[in-house]
């Protein structure tokens, strides 16, 4: 996290009331903030953005907390988690922590210790590498070119003749890999395992919709990714334009890793 970025935390509760409670809390202790009240909203808002810490209800009408917090731990990155309930008892403070959650915090609360719940929880991660975006991309990774695109993993955005397109944290993880990687065929699970982690349950279609997204993001800036060719049923081939050798199209054939 850096020095002057207030830290980001989602708020997931189906509870309006609490939600508001606990908003007005965060921008009393200097948090930015953003509140949920169904688990599959906050799950794809987590997914496009880099959130710091969750505190969320273990019970929600859609999908559980638990299960939220399941979904982020099968992640080898993901923000903080506190669990916040009225549910009280040893077997449930239980069950949230060794489900990964960071901490839990019984209803009624005060609002002080829960600020301090908070910053202690944020100091671990800190140092635990609560600045990754994905498996092998950092907010600290430096600018680089692609096809002739800066893209910007500190602002999560590409940037190409003073106009700019937002990207999500693992557009912005296959976009280093593929960089890492030019003139090579890079497979779907090299390429999964390289940004989820190894652990990832993620599909190839899931993949697919990623790089669709990638390609959009690009021609918003009108820049195309012709760069980046599907090799079908085995993964994909960059080859940076500026490098790519002359000649017709069908003499370049991708090398495959060593």
């Amino acid at each position: 996290m850096r020095a002057k970025q207030k830290p980001l935390v989602a708020i997931v509760a189906d509870d309006r009331a609490l939600c508001a409670e606990l908003a007005g809390q965060m921008d009393e202790a200097g948090f930015s903030h953003q509140t949920f009240h169904k688990g599959a909203t906050a799950l794809r808002f987590l997914e496009e953005h880099h959130v710091h810490l969750v505190l969320m209800e273990p019970f929600l009408q859609d999908v559980g907390g638990f299960e939220v917090l399941a979904r982020l731990r099968r992640s080898s990155v993901g923000p903080a988690v506190i669990m916040i309930s009225g549910a009280r008892g040893s077997a449930n403070i239980a069950r949230a922590l060794n489900a990964g959650a960071d901490d839990y915090v019984c209803l009624p609360h005060e609002a002080e210790e829960l600020a301090a719940r908070m910053r202690a929880v944020l100091r671990r991660t800190e140092t635990s590498g609560d600045n990754r975006l994905t498996s092998n991309a950092a907010l600290a990774t430096g600018v680089f070119r692609f096809n002739g695109v800066e893209v910007h993993p500190e602002r999560l955005e590409i940037t190409a003749a003073g106009r700019s397109s937002k990207v999500g944290r693992k557009e912005i993880g296959i976009l280093c890999h593929l960089h890492a990687n030019p003139g090579v065929i890079v497979s779907r699970h090299g390429l999964i395992h390289a940004v989820w982690g190894v652990h990832a349950d993620v599909r190839s279609r899931s993949l697919d919709q990623y790089v669709a997204k990638l390609r959009t993001a690009f021609g918003r800036l009108d820049r195309g990714l012709e760069c980046l060719r599907t090799i079908h049923g085995i993964g994909y081939w960059y080859e940076p334009a500026e490098e790519a050798p002359k000649g017709p199209a069908e003499d370049r054939r991708p090398r495959r890793p060593a």
